[in-house]
């Protein structure tokens, strides 16, 4: 709790330096940015829709694998490490419901083991040592990557191969060695690295909402048919 004394001296709020004040020429560069976005993503959000199909047996593979008590294990690089503990903690947290954690795991997460591998084996090293650590056949490798061409993650889902895990590849709109390696990929129809990391957090609510729901459902009818 900050003092009495704190509150007598400290101004309500910081005032602004004269170099930064708004002007118009900056609000119209901000409306233009906003306006191109807009564009972009109409015409992603179109073509990511050709894919419902695709986005719909990837969620209920995800489904089958939690609902089997195997694992999801997910890697990325960079922004995309940051999207592979958002996928975990939205299922091994909560996303929108109440229910049991689910066991996913970001392979991104253990910064003490990263650098380890990645100092006595080489940074190409970092997630597939992990595989051999945590995965199991029959759990899945969940890879984001806005260039499906990152060294660490092909080594990764190669290794995944090898353990009988499947791999599933969320990455940008061109073709890759590393969704060529996937057995299933979602290509996000954006070529902007920046714009491809924001689809992706759309991919992974999408996923997330439902795998939680379907898993809700299961357990409730589970629970009724064991009463």
């Amino acid at each position: 709790m900050l003092s009495q004394e704190y509150l007598e001296v400290a101004p309500l709020r910081h005032p602004m330096p004269a170099e930064v004040a708004v002007d118009e020429k900056r609000c119209r560069d901000i409306q233009a940015a906003l306006a191109q976005r807009r564009t972009a993503y109409s015409k992603a959000m179109d073509a990511l829709s050709t894919q419902a199909a695709l986005l719909t047996e990837t969620a209920a593979w995800l489904v089958a694998t939690l609902r089997a008590g195997r694992r999801v294990l997910v890697a990325g690089n960079g922004g995309s490490a940051a999207q592979s503990q958002h996928f975990a903690a939205e299922l091994v947290g909560r996303f929108k419901r109440e229910r049991r954690a689910y066991p996913v795991l970001s392979l991104t997460a253990d910064t003490a083991s990263l650098t380890a591998i990645a100092n006595d084996y080489g940074y190409q090293e970092a997630f597939a040592r992990q595989v051999v650590a945590f995965g199991q056949q029959g759990d899945v490798l969940l890879a984001f990557s806005t260039s499906g061409e990152s060294e660490n993650l092909i080594r990764a889902a190669t290794v995944a191969r090898q353990q009988g895990m499947g791999i599933i590849a969320i990455t940008g709109n061109r073709p890759s060695r590393l969704s060529q390696e996937a057995d299933r990929a979602i290509l996000v129809p954006l070529a902007d690295t920046a714009m491809i990391q924001e689809m992706h957090l759309l991919v992974t609510h999408l996923l997330c909402d439902i795998v939680e729901q379907e898993l809700m459902v299961n357990m409730s009818i589970t629970s009724d048919t064991g009463n």
